[in-house]
């Protein structure tokens, strides 16, 4: 079975809030996600985590430090998603590859529905103190 690295970037702003992403297309339309993507051969994490933002939402981000790695199996693949908390470095946010995207405080996590893999993510990070 195929295995994939992949990288995702968990945006927080000064409120506490987090930054989710809508799919606009493929298997998964319309669920959502953290952005991010695959790491390409001769990258480390942290490189593509800052490639994929640049590519999805055309701004840049300081990455605080690695979340948590969650490996997922899906029916047709293997993930290991690296999870990064990080800020904007400036405000813009553009949507390139999304169909919608909010903001969404640690109570509201759970009012959309996550990508099988992302939402492995949630109940650690309603964990962890907004500030």
């Amino acid at each position: 079975m195929k295995s994939i690295q992949v990288v995702a970037a968990i945006i927080c702003d000064e409120s506490g809030r987090v930054f989710a992403t809508q799919r606009g297309y493929g298997e998964w339309k319309d669920w959502w996600e953290f952005p991010g993507g695959k790491i390409e051969a001769g990258e480390t994490a942290e490189e593509a985590l800052h490639r994929e933002i640049r590519e999805e939402l055309l701004t840049e981000i300081v990455i605080l430090r690695l979340f948590k790695t969650i490996d997922y199996q899906y029916p047709d693949f293997n993930i290991t998603l690296h999870c990064f908390l990080c800020r904007l470095a400036d405000n813009r946010l553009t949507l390139k590859e999304h169909e919608d995207a909010r903001w969404l405080t640690r109570d509201e996590l759970t009012s959309v529905r996550w990508l099988p893999a992302d939402n492995a993510v949630i109940s650690a990070l309603k964990e962890v103190p907004e500030n």
